[in-house]
């Protein structure tokens, strides 16, 4: 009996806890939000405008469906954007149920749309090109996007490692909060390692996906 009572107690290695980790949690933000993330303009600016939406004090579900919303009614580039009348963004960000921000952060989207045309002809790859490898100056010209702020440029860095490996491996302090709770590394070296040919991005949202929900950890310790 003392042994079974042990076995049952017994936390998992740290590798089968990463990959049930990736199994249950593993899908990244742009894949819930319906973006198709590739190294080419239009996704990349959908990604910036999902990051914006997830910034803020709000559920990252009603997040999501207001980047759904926007995209669905044509906003899915920085011309379109800013084009779209403010009431029209308004509106999409209503149906997403994003409505205690929805005045303001139309406001933002608009501003940020003509920024990116203005300064990097809708081509956020301009603006990576322009930080030539250097992470700090590549956050920085992210965080003059309005509305994005530090936690917005985390969010877009973390998401976009899939297809800027100049970037990885990014995790940030919110995921590192969630490594903690599972009693995993708090280095992006060794979670790589330990997540082994697994996306990094997936790796880090599910980190986040443990520090926001409160019986993550606990289930996937006694799993």
């Amino acid at each position: 009996m003392t042994g079974d009572s042990g076995k049952r107690g017994r936390k998992p290695a740290p590798r089968t806890l990463v990959r049930r980790l990736l199994e249950t949690r593993g899908r990244t933000y742009a894949e819930e939000a319906g973006i198709r993330l590739r190294d080419t303009p239009q996704p990349l600016y959908q990604l910036l405008v999902l990051s914006d939406l997830l910034s803020a004090r709000i559920r990252s579900d009603i997040a999501v469906a207001a980047a759904r919303e926007l995209f669905d009614a044509g906003l899915r580039n920085p011309r379109r954007m800013a084009e779209a009348s403010w009431q029209t963004r308004v509106d999409a960000l209503g149906r997403g149920g994003y409505r205690r921000y929805d005045e303001r952060t139309s406001t933002q989207l608009g501003e940020g749309a003509e920024l990116i045309q203005r300064d990097y002809g809708g081509d956020l790859r301009r603006l990576r090109d322009e930080a030539d490898g250097d992470e700090a100056a590549l956050r920085r010209s992210l965080r003059k996007v309005p509305g994005l702020g530090p936690v917005g440029a985390d969010i877009f860095l973390r998401e976009v490692q899939r297809v800027w490996p100049q970037v990885e491996p990014c995790f940030g302090d919110k995921a590192m909060q969630g490594a903690r709770r599972l009693d995993l590394p708090e280095d992006p070296g060794k979670l790589v390692r330990l997540a082994g040919d697994a996306d990094t991005a997936a790796l880090a949202a599910a980190l986040i996906r443990v520090v926001l929900d409160k019986h993550a950890a606990e289930e996937l310790l006694a799993s």
